[in-house]
C-alpha cells in the first residue's frame, strides 16, 4: 500500500472518530452510497448482464413493475 493511501486511509478514520456517534450511521449509508456509485459497471459490462438477463429469462412485463409501483 502506498504512503498517500495509509494517509488517506488515516485521514478518514480520523474525521470518522471525530464524528458524533448518532450520526455515524448517517456517515456509513454515505459512504457506502459513494463506494456503490464509483465502483458501478462500465456501460459494456452493464448491457453485457442486461442482455444475459434477458438471454435467460429474468425479465419482468413492464405492467407488473408499474403495479408494484402504483401499490
Amino acid at each position: 500500500m502506498s504512503a498517500k493511501l495509509i494517509n488517506v486511509t488515516e485521514l478518514l478514520v480520523d474525521e470518522i472518530q471525530q464524528t458524533p456517534e448518532e450520526y455515524r450511521p448517517l456517515l456509513l449509508g454515505i459512504v457506502r452510497s459513494f463506494r456503490e456509485g464509483v465502483t458501478r459497471l462500465s456501460a459494456e459490462d452493464s448491457f453485457r448482464q442486461g442482455w444475459g438477463d434477458v438471454v435467460n429469462n429474468h425479465v419482468r412485463p413492464v405492467d407488473d413493475l408499474w403495479q408494484r409501483l402504483d401499490a
